[in-house]
């Protein structure tokens, strides 16, 4: 699903004003590969993210999210990073800017396939051979597999 309906209702009263938005990414670690899915509005390789259901815990929303998106079985396992995202302008006009829990996940079971009209393409990736990817992007990347217990947070 593109576009929860929730905001899709916000949107007809509000248009393109500025919404501040709960979201989540998932970086899905095997041994040493990462789940990574190729976006389909800009196509920039990314792990799984999206934003969450009104109610929704966030830990199952990241899990919710791979399941949707690449059809992937998936166990979060720690919150990895906590920060706020810079305003973004999407190709409709509309602006947001996220809160994004970033969730280090394990794999569970099942092959990535491209699961909704959010992706291109989806797969597993080497940590030694990346694709190109935004700094934050592969700064979730990076702290997900690290070896640290606790989340970093912005200050």
């Amino acid at each position: 699903m593109p576009t929860p309906d929730f905001i899709l209702a916000l949107r007809e009263r509000i248009g393109t004003h500025p919404l501040w938005l709960p979201g989540v990414a998932a970086v899905v670690v095997r041994g040493d590969e990462v789940l990574l899915v190729q976006r389909a509005d800009s196509g920039s390789w990314t792990p799984v993210t999206g934003i969450l259901d009104p109610g929704e815990e966030p830990a199952v929303g990241a899990v919710r999210e791979v399941l949707e998106e690449t059809r992937v079985v998936a166990t979060a396992e720690r919150l990895v990073w906590a920060h706020a995202t810079p305003e973004v302008t999407f190709g409709n006009g509309d602006r947001a800017a996220f809160l994004s829990l970033c969730f280090r996940c394990a794999w569970v079971s099942g092959e990535p396939v491209v699961g909704d009209d959010e992706s291109r393409a989806t797969g597993w990736f080497c940590l030694d051979a990346l694709p190109e990817m935004s700094p934050d992007n592969l700064r979730r990347v990076e702290l997900a597999v690290a070896d640290g217990p606790h989340a970093v947070f912005a200050t």
